[in-house]
């Protein structure tokens, strides 16, 4: 097995952090071996607090910088709730 981690990119909610380490959790049981790490991020849905999601922008919020840790290889998945997609 590789000894690059692999990088779970997650929100850094208490939610987020919990579901992202139960899939590490489940992956290191199927993968003996395997290092998994996770990647916490704060998104602008995080940091904007003071307006309605739908007026700035709407659930995606969550997702985009996670997807763009993907898109720059810093994170190789990425563990999303559902609520947000």
């Amino acid at each position: 097995m590789s000894s690059l981690p692999l990088r779970i990119a997650t929100r850094q909610s208490a939610l987020a952090l919990w579901q992202a380490e139960h899939v590490a959790q489940r992956l290191r049981q199927a993968h003996s071996g395997l290092v998994v790490e996770l990647v916490p991020m704060t998104t602008r849905g995080d940091q904007v607090l003071d307006r309605p999601l739908a007026e700035i922008g709407g659930k995606g919020l969550f997702l985009k910088e996670l997807e763009v840790a993907l898109l720059e290889q810093r994170a190789d998945l990425a563990v999303h709730s559902l609520k947000d997609v």
